[in-house]
């Protein structure tokens, strides 16, 4: 049978699901693939007056432009710090919540303790890095509250050395209710039977843990973490150009808030389109290769 004619047949066995994703489709096609023929200007010395097919074809000059200038160095190597930061601090948050979570027994404690964790995902980002920016201001609460063991007051965000921890750290209060609720639904299939043999058995709530919980939660980890190796080079420049300012440039830089300078501030389209492309190259390569780690030693993958 050909593959005409077995589409039309799953059509018309599956009618209501194929018209439930044609929303998706045309979302996705209109937005984020179509798009993709403007990164042409990548390789254009591009003018908005001539557009894109009157531009000057320059071919990897920009790509040559941003290797050697003088801050290629310094936003790429700020991105990956924060985002392996994020990676070794922050990812493994909701599933230890999870898993803590999951070992209380008294539910109006435990739903009392998902609703405080789950509430800082709903908080605008605009809001919540307002908040930050009181909150470690010389007059802040944080900064106020490290006063009391010595700390000298000071804006904790016009020090580099301060912009990461604040920075990962603020990424951790918001996302770590909500990150955790996939755990939390891997967990409640776990099968019952097996903790009451291992309880049988003699087994401790920690040996529980590492030789069911833990085990469990290895495929959606796995899943999770594939997801987040593709995104390394993919920081928000939201959230970084809401907190940063000039004086911390040195560590809180990086390739989002380098491409808005440069693409929205200066206009300079051409070079902020192969900082970008560069950046998607990486992350593209970066997703491939954790997916087949991740496929060869954990037997998990998303493809």
């Amino acid at each position: 049978m050909s593959l005409g004619k077995r589409l039309v047949q799953d059509y018309q066995k599956h009618k209501w699901l194929y018209w439930m994703i044609a929303p998706v489709l045309v979302y996705y096609i209109i937005f984020e693939y179509i798009p993709m023929a403007g990164q042409v200007i990548a390789f254009q010395n591009y003018r908005p007056a001539r557009g894109i097919m009157g531009s000057d074809w320059v071919g990897f000059k920009n790509f040559i432009s941003f290797f050697r200038g003088p801050f290629s160095g310094r936003v790429i190597s700020n991105t990956i710090i924060l985002s392996a930061y994020e990676l070794l601090f922050a990812f493994p948050m909701p599933i230890i919540l999870a898993l803590l979570l999951n070992e209380l027994k008294g539910n109006i404690f435990k739903r009392t303790v998902q609703t405080i964790t789950y509430m800082p995902h709903f908080i605008s980002l605009v809001i919540m890095c307002g908040m930050i920016v009181n909150f470690t201001s010389s007059w802040g609460v944080i900064t106020n509250l490290f006063s009391l063991f010595g700390f000298t007051p000071t804006n904790l965000l016009s020090k580099p050395q301060y912009y990461r921890p604040i920075y990962v750290a603020s990424t951790i209060w918001k996302t770590i209710g909500w990150g955790s609720i996939i755990y939390l639904a891997t967990l409640s299939n776990v099968d019952a039977s097996l903790i009451e043999a291992a309880e049988i058995d003699g087994a401790g709530r920690f040996r529980k843990i590492y030789h069911i919980i833990i085990p469990a939660l290895v495929p959606i980890i796995a899943i999770q973490l594939i997801m987040r190796i593709g995104q390394i080079m993919s920081q928000g420049a939201e959230k970084t150009i809401l907190l940063y300012s000039p004086v911390v440039y040195q560590t809180a830089d990086i390739i989002a808030s380098y491409v808005y300078r440069i693409g929205i501030t200066e206009q300079n389209y051409s070079i902020a389109a192969a900082v970008g492309m560069f950046n998607s190259i990486v992350n593209l390569a970066m997703l491939v290769f954790a997916n087949w780690f991740s496929r060869r030693f954990v037997q998990e993958s998303l493809w």
